[in-house]
């Protein structure tokens, strides 16, 4: 399953995802296109995670969720 979050803070959005790398090397969180995420979430199996910074609340979004929630915090591309 692909794990993504969506960060929501003062300064706009960016989605991130962290990518596990051999034992002796830190794990690497890169940022990601919205373009890149959302044909993923089209694809099915993906999870993403839409975390607000100031309130630091977290909110999860998968395949199963209502299309209202899903174009509530993601946006039109997602659908």
């Amino acid at each position: 399953m692909n794990q993504y979050t969506k960060v929501i803070g003062l300064t706009g959005t960016a989605f991130l995802k962290e990518y596990e790398k051999i034992k002796h090397h830190k794990n690497k969180i890169r940022e990601l296109n919205e373009d890149t995420v959302a044909k993923a979430f089209k694809n099915g199996d993906t999870e993403i995670t839409v975390y607000f910074e100031e309130t630091d609340t977290k909110i999860v979004i998968d395949d199963f969720s209502d299309k209202e929630t899903v174009l509530k915090y993601l946006g039109k591309k997602f659908i």
